[in-house]
């Protein structure tokens, strides 16, 4: 199965210019703890609440602190054309939940999560990369300094 059979196509993007309190905003509206950081279609960051807690609230930082300034550059994407085992597998070696789709020209076209795939798996696949991401450690962590 692709991964365009699976993903959230309607996915609200920030914008780095804007206050981490505006971002915080679009996460309450759409129940969520991430958010893609874009300018226009191009994908260029992600926002998560915990972005916020850690790299904002924690160091003294207000709500109109852009989200430029706190949002994960590095940021890691899927194609939408991608089989969703392969992208299974990503998730757990990256120990992320969620990633963002893009097409192939690298435009924003929609956003995958670990809950995408399991509803989609009957392998039991997805079972193994939550036990992967829920290891300890690995590179995304909030005080590794990645910014």
């Amino acid at each position: 199965m692709r991964v365009s059979e699976v993903m959230t196509r309607d996915v609200r993007v920030a914008n780095a210019n804007e206050t981490i309190q505006e971002a915080a905003r679009i996460m309450a509206e759409i129940d969520a703890g991430l958010v893609p950081v874009g300018d226009n279609d191009r994908l260029v960051g992600m926002l998560t609440d915990r972005d916020i807690a850690i790299r904002a609230v924690a160091e003294g930082k207000g709500p109109d602190t852009k989200v430029g300034d706190i949002m994960t550059n590095d940021v890691r994407y899927c194609f939408e054309d991608e089989d969703t085992v392969d992208v299974c597998r990503n998730l757990g070696d990256q120990q992320i939940r969620r990633i963002p789709v893009l097409n192939r020209d690298k435009r924003l076209v929609g956003i995958v999560s670990l809950g995408d795939l399991a509803i989609s798996d009957g392998s039991g696949r997805t079972g193994e990369t939550l036990a992967a991401i829920s290891r300890p450690g690995g590179q995304h962590t909030q005080t590794g300094g990645m910014h």
